[in-house]
């Protein structure tokens, strides 16, 4: 599976057949379209909804409908309205962080795996070189959270993250994990070998995936 692609519904490069051709030719089972959420309007929402629709007749790959929202200090930026007519939605922090503010990161993280609009918390991670690295408790305490409110992580080929222990934590946990390119051109799609390795590194099976009864 691949849930994170971008189209030029948002800063991709290619149209939605584009990434949808290419999950076929790469032998995917599952792909998801999952462009930026604040480039929607509601009517090209429902543009979008009806290329993704007219996609999943034609193909003989799994189709998906979501958006990756982003997660700012209000909130995630994301209604009940539009997460009503998704298969699922990403959230993700984009937001610049001061270095050592590892703190202010996880705070938003456990913002938005509180929001029910949520599914999954997209490149959790990403920042840490950048910011600091949190601590084996505080990775704990995100997992649990996790746990409690039925989100997942998912495993970043674009950023190699999360770390592995943070991997390991949540299949420990029963914490549903995902594959994902971030592709931003068709060619990318599918480009999930990273989040492979690392998913059976950490002996990830099948039932630890988001979406596994489709697979």
């Amino acid at each position: 599976m691949d849930l994170h692609t971008h189209t030029v519904f948002s800063d991709g490069i290619g149209n939605i057949r584009d990434n949808i051709a290419e999950a076929e030719r790469k032998g995917l089972k599952i792909v998801g379209i999952s462009d930026h959420v604040h480039f929607f309007t509601p009517h090209l929402l429902n543009s979008y909804l009806s290329l993704i629709g007219q996609a999943k007749k034609e193909s003989e790959t799994i189709v998906l409908a979501g958006v990756e929202a982003n997660i700012l200090p209000e909130g995630v930026d994301i209604s009940y309205d539009f997460r009503k007519k998704l298969d699922y939605v990403i959230a993700s922090v984009h937001l610049y962080l001061e270095p050592g503010r590892h703190d202010e990161y996880l705070e938003l993280i456990k913002l938005a795996i509180q929001d029910e609009n949520v599914d999954i918390i997209g490149h959790f991670g990403n920042v840490f070189p950048y910011i600091g690295y949190p601590s084996m408790e505080e990775y704990k305490e995100i997992v649990d959270l996790a746990a409690e409110y039925g989100k997942a992580f998912e495993i970043s080929s674009r950023y190699r993250v999360p770390e592995l222990d943070f991997i390991k934590l949540c299949i420990k946990r029963g914490v549903k994990l995902t594959f994902a390119s971030d592709a931003h051109q068709p060619r990318d799609v599918g480009s999930i070998s990273w989040s492979l390795k690392a998913f059976k590194k950490a002996g990830g099976r099948k039932e630890d995936l988001l979406f596994s009864e489709l697979l």
